[in-house]
């Protein structure tokens, strides 16, 4: 079917419901954006794939209307593609039904960010985002469960809350999760989510137009206060000092407070010790990198959230094995696989997405997403970084406290927290070490990572080695 007949057809679809009624009541006028919606929609579904609609127009929203225009708001990849895509099938559709509504404008989506305060600064939530659709591993149930908690009793235990990892494990989505429940089952409580980074602008705004009471009058009233990315407040001493007080008023006044950031508390040295130290008040909880099956969980589920069905298991092992850090990268490879196979008219199998994901063009608008490294032990480990670093085996485990012994065997238990599934007490009895002494290594070593380090060159060196050999002889 030609583009063309598609159009003629969704005219048709739009003029068939309004005659019948069954979308739309006959009072409804063009101010109703949600009417429009669900009948501009409906006809989108008539003339489009299955597939296709469930992926690209069920995401939208209408968010209101301006003049002769019809605001849409949904995920900014969404509304980037139905834009270059669909956005004439769109319109055509629109103006069949409502003449008078000429344009249509996408806007980021909007949500519950704040009970009972809009003046707060608008932070975009992700409405995905929920404890019933977070899939739960060996790598993330303490986190889980500590923002559960916090979520069915806020204020009362595990305050604050520190959640910690590298970035696309869930942090994020864990907060966004415990905003809407607290702010679904306490309406009462003023709950606020936001970013360290929204939560500078906020109060650098408000210094310059209308001084700081009005933002510590709001900030310290709230009942539940989430900020994200926390490490972003280093460097800005005014942020920090305004942070600290915000932090303590509403400690002591029995307000839940909950934090998230790329690294454990003890490890921000660019924040203020008054910070640190209170950011290890209560409980801390680390997001670890994810395992094969909970990674081919989260796949099978975002399959069926993107696709309506359930996606072939040869397609999500595949990117399953494919990457193995970051689960956000899961996402954005299953979605480019998806969305490939909706354009040329295919179904999604093992050989798309080899293919998809598999591409090393520069050029190309499917890049490949990084390969699993080989799976080691924490024996493989500590002979790379023996062979590499020119040290005994012995030295990674003996009471020796020279510079380069030390280096060594803090490198050594880094690349097995970053590449092995044990937990902090494994690797701690592996170099015959207590927890702090695992902790206090790990840290040592990701402040040293900055790129063309010395540190940063030796860990490349290292697992070059590990994923050439897979083991060493």
């Amino acid at each position: 079917m030609s583009s063309e007949d598609r159009l003629r057809k969704s005219e048709d679809a739009t003029t068939r419901a309004l005659d019948s009624g069954s979308q739309i009541a006959p009072e409804t006028t063009s101010n109703d954006a949600s009417a429009i919606w669900k009948l501009v929609s409906g006809g989108l579904a008539e003339v489009l794939p299955a597939h296709i609609h469930k992926l690209w127009i069920e995401p939208l929203q209408p968010a209101g209307i301006q003049g002769s225009k019809l605001l849409l708001a949904g995920p900014e990849k969404v509304r980037s593609w139905v834009e270059r895509r669909y956005l004439d099938q769109l319109l055509r559709t629109l103006r069949a039904a409502f003449p008078e509504i000429t344009s249509v404008a996408f806007v980021k989506s909007s949500g519950p960010i704040t009970s009972n305060n809009g003046a707060a600064a608008a932070v975009e939530l992700n409405p995905d985002y929920s404890f019933e659709s977070f899939v739960i591993g060996p790598g993330n149930r303490l986190a889980h469960g500590a923002a559960l908690h916090v979520a069915e009793a806020p204020g009362e235990v595990l305050n604050p809350l520190f959640i910690y990892g590298p970035p696309g494990l869930g942090k994020t989505h864990l907060l966004v999760a415990m905003a809407r429940y607290i702010g679904a089952t306490r309406p009462a409580m003023r709950v606020h989510y936001t970013t360290a980074e929204a939560f500078t602008k906020e109060f650098v705004t408000a210094m310059r137009t209308q001084g700081g009471d009005a933002f510590q009058e709001r900030y310290r009233d709230y009942g539940a206060l989430l900020i994200d990315d926390v490490q972003f407040l280093a460097g800005k001493p005014k942020t920090e000092e305004e942070f600290f007080h915000t932090f303590n008023a509403l400690y002591e006044g029995g307000s839940q407070i909950v934090l998230s950031s790329d690294r454990e508390p003890t490890a921000h040295e660019g924040l203020a010790e008054r910070l640190r130290d209170r950011f290890a008040w209560g409980m801390t909880a680390e997001l670890e990198r994810p395992d094969l099956p909970t990674r081919l969980a989260v796949l099978k589920k975002l399959g069926r959230r993107i696709s309506g069905s359930d996606v072939d298991p040869e397609v999500l092992d595949e990117i399953a094995n494919r990457s193995d850090t970051n689960l956000r990268q899961l996402e954005g490879a299953l979605t480019r696989v998806t969305a490939f196979a909706s354009l040329i008219g295919r179904t999604p199998d093992r050989r798309l997405a080899v293919e998809v994901t598999g591409s090393t063009d520069p050029g190309s608008e499917l890049p490949a997403i990084r390969a699993s490294r080989r799976e080691v032990t924490i024996e493989q480990i500590k002979d790379a970084v023996c062979e590499c670093l020119h040290l005994r085996r012995a030295d990674l485990t003996s009471s020796r406290r020279t510079a380069e012994v030390v280096r060594g065997r803090h490198l050594a238990i880094y690349l097995a927290r970053q590449r092995t599934n044990h937990s902090l007490v494994e690797i701690a009895g592996a170099f015959k070490r207590d927890h702090s002494s695992v902790v206090h290594a790990v840290a040592s070593i990701k402040r040293k990572l900055e790129p063309g380090s010395e540190m940063s060159i030796a860990v490349e060196k290292v697992n070059q080695l590990l994923d050439r050999t897979g083991s060493i002889d």
